[in-house]
């Protein structure tokens, strides 16, 4: 399957704009409705940390990356803000009651769980995010 890509803007409101772009390349992929879902999510959160934090100086844009070859879809999420690996940060305690958790961390943690391989890298002044479907591998998580 061709790799196709598209830039937007990092704002909010082209968020589902970027959900379109995923969810037609996934359709077409043969991506099952439940890892889908999984992939949507992690889009979400990883979009939406980009518009609130890689740009504190003005605006930017976010780099999606969709390729398929045999049984993995791959969704590359690239930015030029500030360098972060979002995988640096922990796990948050899951242990604790909702209301005594402290906000944010739940984002990167669903990335991680929902998808079958995740990476971060610093290439060429972009942060870039790599997370993996398995088409036919079912996820626990799921």
């Amino acid at each position: 399957m061709k790799n196709d890509m598209k830039c937007i803007a990092a704002k909010i409101e082209n968020l589902n704009g970027a959900n379109d772009f995923v969810e037609e390349y996934a359709d077409l992929f043969g991506l099952p409705a439940k890892k889908k879902f999984g992939l949507l999510l992690a889009l979400e959160e990883a979009f939406v940390n980009i518009c609130g934090y890689a740009y504190p100086d003005g605006e930017g844009e976010v780099e999606l990356s969709c390729a398929g070859n045999d049984d993995v879809l791959t969704l590359e999420i690239a930015d030029r803000g500030k360098p972060f690996d979002v995988l640096s940060l922990p796990d948050p305690d899951l242990t604790l009651d909702i209301m005594d958790r402290p906000i944010g961390g739940l984002g990167i943690y669903f990335i991680r769980t929902l998808s079958d391989s995740v990476s971060y890298r610093r290439e060429n002044e972009r942060n870039i995010l790599r997370i993996e479907f398995k088409r036919s591998q079912e996820n626990p998580a799921l």
